[in-house]
């Protein structure tokens, strides 16, 4: 079933996609405050009108389907970032210049973070650094941002729900609750080491199979090829991921104009955040997040996104700048 609904949905966003290459991608750079506003009213509604699962409030229902605006909201907010930030490359020396930057990432942030959903609020960070750092804010800004980012650490644990701090004290050692919060991770690790080089062979997967690894078809994917398909699947499968990236930084250094460089930029790094938290995760060096692996985790809405985004590099890459002899 999953199979089967992950598929159908693949082939609507393929027609997503056709149209998303096929017209100019500048024209959504004048539609950058009606996106905006559209973004901050799908995250007020789930906030109103949002089903509830895992301790989070997420999604909203729409018939048979359950979206999860802070997935597209991603997207959203690299248009609209963007936008904004393609006026103002090689301005960005003064905390008064970045504020605008600031102010549009920071609102959504706080709703997304408010549902609670800390990981897909993480990647609006990791985004946001990766087109401040193409639009050339001045270094010593970004630094200082870290800086108080490391001090106000501390901080920030005593907002932290209590699943999130139990997480985060699972990934320094999942005994401390090996039954429930560290359960994830140790079969996520038996998983993979079981798979060895070779793998056990598709749908072969003791763990994956059982049901031993909790969402193995969501946040833990990963696991499961790396126990049926063993070390060269997974190797294969992150080659891949390697050239989807390297692809995006070539289309971003190409881009005829500012706006589709930091378009590109944003993706790419959305993707690259995806990958490294995902797969860090299931393998234990990094604390479990709610954040799916692109365009292999099951759900509706952040394939949809995953795909819109690709369309969307292809589209930046078919208009890139002739060469002039």
């Amino acid at each position: 079933w999953f199979v089967a609904r992950q598929g159908i949905f693949a082939l609507v966003n393929i027609g997503v996609a056709a149209f998303l290459m096929n017209f100019d991608y500048k024209l959504l750079q004048g539609y950058g405050n009606k996106l905006y506003i559209f973004n901050l009213i799908m995250l007020l509604a789930v906030m109103f009108v949002g089903q509830s699962a895992l301790g989070a409030q997420r999604w909203i229902q729409l018939g048979p389907i359950n979206l999860q605006p802070s997935e597209f909201s991603k997207l959203i907010m690299i248009i609209c970032t963007a936008s904004i930030l393609s006026d103002r490359v090689g301005q960005l020396n003064t905390w008064r210049q970045v504020l605008p930057i600031g102010l549009n990432v920071g609102i959504p942030f706080l709703l997304v973070l408010k549902q609670p959903d800390l990981g897909t609020s993480l990647v609006f960070l990791a985004i946001t650094f990766g087109m401040l750092f193409v639009g050339r804010i001045k270094m010593s800004l970004l630094r200082n941002v870290f800086l108080a980012g490391v001090v106000l650490a501390p901080v920030g644990w005593h907002f932290l729900k209590d699943y999130q701090k139990m997480r985060i004290m699972v990934f320094m050692d999942p005994n401390v609750d090996p039954l429930g919060s560290g359960y994830h991770i140790i079969q996520s690790k038996i998983a993979i080491g079981s798979g060895m080089l070779f793998g056990k062979g598709l749908f072969h997967g003791t763990q994956s199979q059982l049901n031993f690894l909790p969402e193995n078809h969501t946040d833990f994917i990963f696991a499961v090829v790396g126990e049926e398909l063993g070390f060269i699947g997974v190797a294969f499968l992150l080659l891949l991921y390697l050239v989807v990236l390297w692809r995006g930084v070539q289309i971003a250094r190409d881009a005829a104009d500012t706006f589709g460089r930091l378009l590109a930029v944003g993706i790419t790094s959305m993707i690259a955040f995806h990958v490294l938290v995902n797969v860090g995760m299931t393998m234990g060096i990094m604390p479990v997040t709610g954040i799916p692996l692109p365009l292999m985790s099951y759900g509706v809405s952040s394939l949809t996104t995953n795909i819109m985004s690709i369309a969307i590099l292809l589209n930046i890459h078919q208009r890139k700048q002739k060469l002039l002899f």
